[in-house]
C-alpha cells in the first residue's frame, strides 16, 4: 500500500489550493487526476477570482473589509441561504484574504485587479473595485514535463481577463489582434496563456516545487474507511488495474461537478439542458464516493447555469460560454412567448433555471428572439452559430419565427410590441434593462434598447447551459465532511465544485466559483494541518 498523509481527488483549483497548503505544511500529498490532462474545470475557465478585503486591494488603496463582504454576501444571497450558509459564507470571507496571500507569497501567479464591479453594487457591503482579479500569463513551460498535460480551454486564453473586457473580443476579434499582436506572437511563441491556464501553471508549478504527488489516468473509486469509520485511504483504478492508497491524516474530495452524470444530471436539473462547458471527466465520482460512506449530499440543484455557443471540444459537441443574450435588437422569452427577466441581468441563468415547487422549470423552453440586426453584431456568434447550422431560425414574420420555435404567436407579437414601445422611450418599465451598474458598465454606461421590427426575424435556444453543479458532500466551516445528522465523518473534506456549495446559482460576483474554491481548498489543508500538529 503507497503511504501518503494528504490524497486530493481532482487537480483542479481547489484541488490544487489544498495540496499546495498540506505540502507546504509539511505533509506528503497526492493528487489524483482521472484523465489524462491537469487543471479541471478551472484550467478552461476564464479565472475571475472574487476575494473581498484582499491586500492587492489594499495596497492601490481600495477601501473594503470583511464585515462589508459579509454584508454584501446576506444582501444578495437566496433569503433562506442567510441563516443555513452563515458560518460557511463567514468562513469564507474570514479565510479568503489570507488565501489569496498564500498563494501570491508561494505561486508564480501575478493575480491583478479587474475593473468589474460587483454585480449587485447597489446592496449593501457592494463595491464598484477591489474585489474581482485574475492572473497575468505564465508559460506552461514552468511546469516541465507536464506542460503537455495541461488541459486546454475553448476561451482564447492568449488574452488575459482585462484584456479581453477592454479590447471587446467577441465583438471586434480582429482588431484586438491587430491591436495586441506582438504580445499574442510572444506568448504564443512562449507556449503562455492567461485565466485558468495561468491559474492552474502557477498552481501546479507551486505544488510540484513543495513536492505534491500528481498521478493522471488514476481514477479515484472508493473511499476506505477503518473500524472506526474515519477515512484512511482511497482506491483507485489505473488502467484496470485496482491499489489502495493510504491517507493518514485525511482526503480532500475536490473532484468537480457531475454534469457528465447523464442519470444525475436529468434527476437535479430536470428539463433541456443545451451544452456543457466542462471537462467531461466530471461525473460525479467525488459526490458518489462520500455518499458511499455516510456523507449528507446537498445543494445538488445548484450549477454554474449559464448560456453557452455551440463548440467542439476534443472531437466533440461542447458549449462556450459567452454571455450573448443582451445584444442589440433581440429579447428572451419563455416557453409562453413573454419576457421574465433583464437579458442584461447578472444572473440570469438563475431565471431560466428558476422552478416550480415541484422542481419542474418554469421558463423552459426559452429561446432568444430578434431581427437580422442581432446577427449583424458579431462575427463571433456568427462563427460559432455555425457549428450547430440548424440552431439560428430565420422567418420574414414574427408568426412565422414563433411556428418554427413552437411559440404562441399572438403573445410573442405582444411581447415584442410592447419591447418596441420601451425602446422608443429609452426605458424598460418590466425589468429595468441596462439600469443597474453592471448592466450600465457591459453596454457601454449607457440604457440603450433597440427594437425588434426589421425583418427577417431570428430565434434560437437559449436554454441552460451548465459550466459546473454546485452540490455534494455537505460541509462545516472548516471543510469536514458532515452526515445527515450533523456529525463530522472522520479523516474527510470536500471542496469546490464536489461541495455543496455556499454560494450555488446565484452568484454574487464573476469569480465567485474559483474564488471559493481556492478557499475552500485552503480551509481544508488548514484543518488538516491543525488537527495533526
Amino acid at each position: 500500500m503507497s503511504e501518503y498523509d494528504v490524497i486530493v481527488i481532482g487537480t483542479g483549483s481547489a484541488a490544487c489550493s489544498a495540496a499546495l497548503r498540506a505540502a507546504k505544511g509539511g505533509l506528503k500529498v497526492l493528487a489524483l487526476e482521472k484523465s489524462r490532462r491537469l487543471g479541471g474545470t478551472s484550467a478552461m475557465s476564464g479565472s475571475g477570482v472574487w476575494i473581498p478585503a484582499n491586500h492587492i486591494a489594499k495596497a492601490q488603496g481600495v477601501s473594503d473589509s470583511k464585515q462589508e463582504a459579509l454584508d454584501y454576501l446576506r444582501a444578495v444571497q437566496p433569503d433562506d441561504w442567510a441563516e443555513r450558509e452563515g458560518a460557511r459564507h463567514r468562513a469564507f470571507v474570514e479565510n479568503a484574504p489570507t488565501m489569496l496571500k498564500f498563494l501570491s507569497d508561494n505561486t508564480p501567479i501575478d493575480f491583478r485587479l479587474i475593473d468589474e464591479p460587483d454585480p449587485y453594487v447597489e446592496a449593501p457591503g457592494g463595491k464598484k473595485y477591489g474585489r474581482m482579479l485574475s492572473p497575468m500569463p505564465l508559460s506552461r513551460r514552468l511546469v516541465g514535463k507536464y506542460a503537455s498535460k495541461m488541459r486546454r480551454s475553448t476561451l482564447p486564453h492568449v488574452f488575459t481577463y482585462q484584456e479581453n473586457v477592454n479590447l471587446d473580443l467577441y465583438h471586434r476579434p480582429f482588431l484586438a489582434i491587430m491591436k495586441m499582436w506582438p504580445k499574442v506572437v510572444w506568448r504564443w511563441l512562449n507556449n503562455a496563456g492567461a485565466q485558468g491556464t495561468a491559474l492552474m501553471t502557477g498552481l501546479i508549478r507551486a505544488c510540484l516545487d513543495a513536492g505534491v504527488t500528481f498521478q493522471l489516468e488514476t481514477r479515484a473509486v472508493a473511499l476506505v474507511q477503518d473500524d472506526t469509520g474515519r477515512i484512511i485511504g482511497v482506491e483507485v483504478d489505473r488502467g484496470g488495474r485496482k491499489e489502495t492508497l493510504s491517507a493518514r491524516k485525511g482526503v480532500v474530495i475536490a473532484s468537480g461537478g457531475f454534469e457528465w452524470n447523464k442519470e444525475m444530471r436529468e434527476r437535479h436539473f430536470p428539463g433541456p439542458i443545451d451544452r456543457i462547458g466542462t471537462p467531461m471527466s466530471n461525473e460525479g465520482d467525488g459526490q458518489k464516493m462520500a455518499e458511499a460512506v455516510g456523507a449528507h449530499l446537498d445543494n445538488m440543484d445548484q450549477a454554474n447555469v449559464y448560456v453557452c455557443l455551440p463548440t467542439r471540444y476534443e472531437g466533440k459537441p461542447y458549449g462556450l460560454p459567452i454571455n450573448f443574450l443582451y445584444e442589440p435588437h433581440s429579447i428572451v422569452v419563455n416557453r409562453s412567448g413573454k419576457r421574465f427577466v433583464s437579458e442584461a441581468h447578472f444572473n440570469i441563468g438563475e431565471a431560466l433555471d428558476a422552478r416550480d415547487a415541484d422542481g419542474v422549470p418554469k421558463n423552459l423552453p426559452c429561446y432568444l428572439v430578434g431581427d437580422h440586426r442581432f446577427l449583424e453584431s458579431s462575427f463571433t456568434f456568427r462563427w460559432y452559430a455555425s457549428y450547430e447550422r440548424d440552431w439560428v431560425k430565420k422567418a420574414n414574420t414574427i408568426d412565422e419565427l414563433a411556428g418554427m420555435l413552437g411559440l404562441p404567436a399572438k403573445e410573442l407579437r405582444a411581447t415584442i410590441d410592447r419591447w418596441n414601445s420601451f425602446c422608443a422611450k429609452s426605458k424598460d418599465e418590466d425589468f429595468h434593462r441596462g439600469e443597474p451598474a453592471w448592466e450600465r458598465k457591459k453596454d457601454g454606461g449607457k440604457v440603450r434598447l433597440f427594437p425588434i421590427d426589421k425583418p427577417p426575424y431570428v430565434g434560437l435556444s437559449v436554454n441552460r447551459s451548465i459550466i459546473g453543479t454546485k452540490g455534494g458532500a455537505r460541509t462545516n466551516e472548516f471543510g469536514q465532511v458532515l452526515r445527515k445528522d450533523g456529525s463530522i465523518v472522520p479523516g474527510l473534506y470536500a471542496a469546490g465544485l464536489a461541495m455543496a456549495n455556499p454560494i450555488g446559482t446565484r452568484a454574487v460576483g464573476a469569480g465567485t466559483t474559483l474564488g471559493p474554491n481556492l478557499t475552500w481548498g485552503f480551509i481544508s489543508a488548514e484543518t488538516i494541518l491543525r488537527q495533526n500538529l
